[in-house]
C-alpha cells in the first residue's frame, strides 16, 4: 500500500532505515483530519458536512527510532537485513500494533520552536501547501508541528485561528522576531 492509498484513521507503517549508533527510524503515515482547517472555496463551505468534501490532504508522517531487538518484539520486523547507515527497507505494514493496541500519528501544533526551527523558520514553519505561504498563529507567530506516534487514540492539538502569513499585518521577519524573544 501506498501512504496517499491511506483512509483517514488507517496507519501504514512504510519504511525501517539504519542511522547512527547501530538504532533503526521507523517511518510511519497517516491521513489525518485537521478540524481547525478552514475550505478553500465556498463549495466547500457549502459541502462541509458532506464527507466527501472533507479536506484530508496528503498523510502525515512520524519517525521514531528504536533499537533492532525492540523492533523486532513489537513488530516482527528483522532489521538485520539493512546492513549500513542510510540503507533502508520499505515495510508496508497497514494498521501495525504495538501490544495489541492500536498506534496513531499524534500532531501538537506549537508556536514555540526550537533554537533550530526558529533559526530555519522559512522551511520549518507550517505552511499553506509545499511552496505556499507561512501560516502564523492568532497572535502573528510561526507555527511548529511536532508528529509522534502514540498507543491508542491520538490528542491532537491544532491551533484555532490561524492566518497566512500575507494576510496578516507586518511581515514574516516581525513575526520571527517575536518568536524569538
Amino acid at each position: 500500500m501506498k501512504s496517499e492509498d491511506l483512509k483517514v484513521g488507517q496507519l501504514l507503517l512504510v519504511s525501517a532505515k539504519r542511522v547512527r549508533n547501530s538504532k533503526i527510524t521507523l517511518c510511519f503515515a497517516q491521513k489525518i483530519v485537521n478540524p481547525e482547517s478552514r475550505p478553500a472555496s465556498i463549495t466547500g463551505l457549502l459541502n462541509k458536512s458532506d464527507t466527501r468534501f472533507t479536506q484530508t490532504g496528503n498523510a502525515r508522517y512520524a519517525f521514531m527510532t528504536g533499537e533492532e531487538v525492540d523492533i523486532k518484539d513489537v513488530f516482527g520486523v528483522d532489521c538485520a537485513d539493512i546492513p549500513n547507515e542510510g540503507d533502508s527497507k520499505d515495510l508496508n505494514i497497514l494498521n501495525p500494533t504495538a501490544d495489541g493496541v492500536a498506534l496513531n500519528i499524534q500532531i501538537t501544533e506549537t508556536t514555540e520552536g526550537s533554537e533550530w526551527e526558529v533559526a530555519n523558520s522559512e522551511t520549518a514553519a507550517k505552511r499553506a501547501g509545499k511552496d505556499g505561504e507561512l501560516i502564523l498563529s492568532v497572535d502573528g507567530l510561526p507555527i511548529y508541528m511536532r508528529a509522534t506516534v502514540v498507543t491508542g487514540p491520538a490528542q491532537h492539538v491544532f491551533l484555532a485561528g490561524t492566518k497566512r502569513a500575507g494576510a496578516v499585518a507586518g511581515s514574516l521577519d516581525q513575526a520571527i522576531n517575536d518568536a524569538v524573544s
